[in-house]
């Protein structure tokens, strides 16, 4: 064996991150396992080919692997959608950068919006009418936007009340902000797979945190059940606010995303 030159030493640590990204990013899903499995079977796939150079068994071993390939793929497509949403997300650096040289053209949502948005949620929590508001940040949502009910309207309290209001044919599904105008409503969310989501939580908490984990939405969920005010962010549940606490929490997000840009 040659000696170990430093872009050897590169490409190990590469294939570690990589494979504690991978770990991390599955943890608490439900292909945990087979992830764990396959990682085995590689190892040993290692030491067959290029350790003992075991020919036979080495040969059979990478027409699995061939094969192999494919089948990753088609178990683990959610997964993968998910980390390609990530990377291609304005989030990352090559895109934070290109928007400095080009300003957005979305609509910042003021203050003002803020408040309406907060006393409609305010309202439906202390009639316990069931909400789930999305604000768009910097991903994209038209996939999502495409699925509901598509119209632009000034962000009203009023109308998002009536929007959730349980005889409303648009009460089930998310309502999405981009900006100051609501966009669409009856939207359909993509659920998490996250196992260590509290059995207390329902449908719509698992679709708030299942769109903050592959966009950087930040999403209000209003419980029918007990009236309580959570958000999701960056696949990160905030329970039991107050409005108060939710008027700081939306506050924050845009002064973080003023900060961004």
């Amino acid at each position: 064996m040659g000696e170990l030159q430093i872009k050897d030493v590169i490409d190990i640590v590469v294939v570690a991150l990589l494979l504690y990204k991978t770990y991390k990013m599955l943890k608490g899903t439900s292909v945990i396992r087979v992830f764990v499995g396959i990682l085995i079977f590689v190892l040993i796939w290692l030491l067959v080919t290029f350790v003992f150079q075991m020919e036979l068994l080495g040969a059979i071993m990478d027409k699995i692997m061939n094969v192999g390939v494919i089948a990753i793929i088609v178990l683990f497509r959610e997964e993968i959608r998910r980390s390609l949403s990530i990377l291609g997300s304005r989030h990352n650096f090559i895109m934070r950068q290109f928007e400095k040289l080009i300003p957005s053209m979305k609509t910042k949502t003021d203050n003002d919006d803020i408040a309406k948005i907060v006393e409609a949620c305010s309202n439906m929590s202390k009639e316990k009418v069931g909400a789930l508001i999305v604000i768009e940040n910097k991903s994209d949502l038209s996939d999502i936007v495409k699925t509901g009910e598509v119209f632009t309207a000034d962000i009203n309290s009023r109308l998002i009340e009536n929007i959730f209001f349980k005889n409303s044919p648009l009460h089930d599904g998310a309502m999405i902000i981009s900006g100051d105008k609501i966009i669409a409503a009856a939207c359909i969310l993509p659920v998490t797979k996250n196992m260590s989501v509290p059995k207390e939580l329902g449908l719509r908490h698992r679709a708030a945190l299942g769109v903050s984990e592959v966009t950087d939405a930040i999403t209000i969920v209003v419980s029918e059940e007990t009236g309580n005010i959570s958000i999701t962010k960056s696949g990160k549940f905030h329970l039991h606010l107050s409005p108060k606490d939710l008027e700081i929490q939306l506050a924050y997000n845009k002064s973080d995303n003023d900060k961004s840009k």
